[in-house]
């Protein structure tokens, strides 16, 4: 078959799009599992043994994806960049939720650390960039 008679084409294309739906599915299906135990954790306004991590990394599983799938990125996988979104809203609302109800002393130095994390990026940005404005002059002049 010719891909410029369009029998294997259009089939690759409905098989594609069939597996990206598929994909959208399951994601969200994977998004929403962690419901009953933040339901457990509401209930028992603790967060017990659980912990964070999984939210967290699944985060920045769901901001990656939302990179790679963004149209300025890579044309034509819009259906990556919206599952992950929606991801990311629910990844956001868990550690929210664990936020509220972890313990006091999990709370404290985590909530330093979070402090000092994003002052230490924002001091990353800032010199990164003044850095990058001045190595644009050249390491010699001539005065010739």
């Amino acid at each position: 078959m010719s891909l410029s008679q369009g029998g294997f084409f259009s089939t690759y294309s409905f098989f594609s799009d069939a597996a990206g739906v598929a994909g959208n599915l399951l994601a969200f299906v994977l998004f929403v599992s962690p419901i009953p135990t933040f339901r457990r954790i509401i209930r028992s306004r603790s967060t017990e043994q659980f912990s964070g991590l999984p939210y967290i990394y699944a985060l920045l599983n769901c901001f990656i994806c939302l990179w790679y799938g963004m149209p300025i990125v890579s044309s034509g996988i819009i259906l990556i960049a919206t599952v992950n979104s929606v991801g990311a809203i629910f990844q956001l609302v868990y550690i929210i939720i664990f936020i509220i109800y972890a313990d006091k002393e999990r709370k404290v130095p985590n909530g330093i650390g979070a402090i000092l994390g994003i002052i230490q990026l924002v001091l990353y940005f800032w010199y990164s960039r003044s850095s990058v404005q001045a190595s644009r002059r050249p390491l010699l002049e001539s005065y010739a």
